[in-house]
């Protein structure tokens, strides 16, 4: 029974490690400086823009390279072997599940811990009426500078 509540808090625990996040997402100032449309082209994309800086921003934290998957493989092992012990598999099928949870959960430990040690980007956005943004976000995808995009829910994305 110890097993299987020390596995639960195990996978809840790397659940909400995965959901956590550093990026505080609009940082930068808006310049007020009023309506530049003067009342034509209603239709202008309001969130679109022009990137026209980007700055690594180490995070300063640090884990040996293989921590997140060697724990979360580990995690992963038990919790599928004994998920399978207690729903009646067969010693076979307990093998198995336990590869396969090892194997999950060695993904999901890498991913986390490339979330929690991993680079950010301050991502400058010059904004079609204007304002200049700053968003901080973890990937740059195929994002450079000049390229056009949108600032969509605090994330810099291709236009």
């Amino acid at each position: 029974m110890k097993i299987q509540l020390i596995a639960a808090s195990a996978i809840a625990t790397l659940a909400l490690a995965g959901c956590a996040t550093t990026s505080p997402g609009y940082s930068g100032g808006y310049n007020q400086g009023g309506n530049y449309d003067n009342g034509y082209n209603q239709n202008r994309c309001t969130d679109c823009g022009v990137v026209t800086r980007i700055n690594t921003v180490a995070s300063g934290r640090t884990a040996p390279s293989a921590t997140g998957a060697i724990l979360g493989g580990l995690v992963g092992a038990v919790a599928g072997h004994e998920i399978s012990d207690h729903t009646g598999g067969s010693k076979g099928n307990q093998n198995i599940a336990a590869v396969a949870g090892a194997v999950g959960g060695a993904f999901a430990g890498n991913k986390i811990q490339q979330n929690v040690t991993g680079n950010s980007y301050d991502i400058q956005v010059r904004m079609d009426d204007g304002r200049v943004i700053m968003v901080n976000q973890k990937d740059l995808g195929a994002i450079r500078e000049n390229t056009l995009v949108r600032v969509v829910n605090g994330r810099v994305v291709l236009r």
